[in-house]
């Protein structure tokens, strides 16, 4: 879990550590029981989304339910307005092998060494809310 002496953004570049080697127990760890975390609308996992377990389900299970996601790079930065993440990597789907580059920002907010709120940026929600729906699509038509 986390350590007392453990600066904001030691607190987030942990857990996108933990969110690159697929440790969501250890992404979880780094989170409050409540935290909040608001996606775009546009995504299909989007929304404000209200505890740990929600995330996993909702964000997490969104994400990967036809996808693999390759951690490329994070960046951690420390500012007035709380700590400021960019994560990029790429979305593949499992159906098609098509490959997305993807591009966030976070806002965390954190607060007694557990992340307390990040609020979701991408730059093009449209262009990942269509990579997932050829991903299901795809999918869809592999099962039958």
């Amino acid at each position: 879990m986390s350590e007392k002496n453990e600066s904001p953004a030691d607190v987030v570049r942990a857990l996108y550590a933990a969110l690159g080697e697929g440790d969501i127990k250890g992404v979880l760890a780094r989170m409050a029981p409540d935290v909040i975390i608001d996606e775009p609308n546009r995504l299909p996992y989007g929304g404000v989304h209200r505890g740990r377990e929600a995330f996993a389900e909702a964000v997490l299970g969104g994400m990967t339910a036809h996808a693999d996601i390759t951690i490329t790079g994070t960046d951690v930065f420390e500012g007035p307005a709380g700590i400021v993440g960019r994560l990029t990597g790429t979305l593949k789907a499992r159906s098609s092998g098509e490959e997305y580059a993807l591009t966030l920002v976070e806002v965390h907010r954190v607060e007694d060494g557990l992340v307390q709120e990040i609020d979701v940026y991408t730059k093009n929600p449209e262009g990942v809310a269509e990579f997932f729906a050829h991903a299901e699509a795809g999918a869809a038509d592999h099962s039958g």
